[in-house]
Parts: structure tokens; sequence; C-alpha cells
């Protein structure tokens, strides 16, 4: 499997399995591969770790759900993978720039990591992908 057919396949289960527990193991016994390879793979085709995309992209879910829903804060930091909703915090913070609860009183969702989408284009072998990401806590 080429690494750009590889690298879609990820992107595809992230998207499907985002509010799972979403692991790298999983992640590499649902592909059968390392999972040092497929991260290696992950970087050199999208510029970001799965980690740090993964992380974004139940961030970014989280603000949605924040600045359209009143469902309580900690059942959202849960649902995006946090421990506790102080951790979750520190990372909201970090990359929103103001804590979830903040957010939710500005109503006003703003994507800060879509969704990576891989394609050839059609008059050159360069590799297409759209993300805009931005900082991610550690």
């Amino acid at each position: 499997m080429s690494g750009i057919v590889m690298t879609k396949k990820m992107l595809s289960y992230i998207e499907e399995n985002l509010e799972k527990d979403l692991t790298l193991e999983s992640l590499a016994e649902y592909m059968n591969y390392s999972k040092f390879y497929m991260e290696r793979v992950f970087k050199e085709n999208t510029g970001v770790t799965l980690c740090k995309y993964i992380q974004g992209r139940r961030l970014e879910a989280a603000a949605r759900k924040l600045a359209e829903t009143k469902q309580p804060v900690v059942e959202i930091a849960f649902e995006a993978g946090y421990g506790s909703q102080q951790a979750f915090t520190r990372a909201f913070r970090y990359e929103y720039r103001c804590t979830p609860q903040e957010y939710r009183r500005i109503g006003i969702f703003v994507p800060k990591h879509e969704r990576i989408f891989m394609c050839m284009g059609r008059r050159s072998s360069k590799l297409l992908f759209g993300y805009r990401g931005g900082r991610a806590a550690a």
C-alpha cells in the first residue's frame, strides 16, 4: 500500500472514530502496520503528527459543541478524550486563547483544525491536501 493510500485510509478511520477511544495502537491494529511506520508516513504526507491531528480534530468538535449546544463542559471534555475538565480547559485555552466557558459565552464557532482531504492532482503527481492547523497542546 502506498503512503498516500495509507494516509487516506488513516484519515478516513480517524474521522469515523473520532468520538471513540482512538489511540495510535488501535489505529495500528486496524491498519495492520507498525505504529512507528504509520506515524512517519502520516507526518510525511500531511505535515502534522497523527496525535496532533486527532487532538486538533477533537478540540474542533468540542468547540462546535460549546458554541452550538448547552451540553455541560465536563461531558464535552470526556467526549473529546480528556480525563478531566481541567486538562481539557488547559488544552482548549492553549489552542483557542480562551477558556471553554468564555468560548461558549461568545457563541460563535470558528474552525481551527479542519479535516484533511487528500487527492492526487490531475495534471501533476503532487499531493494536495487541506488542513488549516493551529497550535495543539502537548
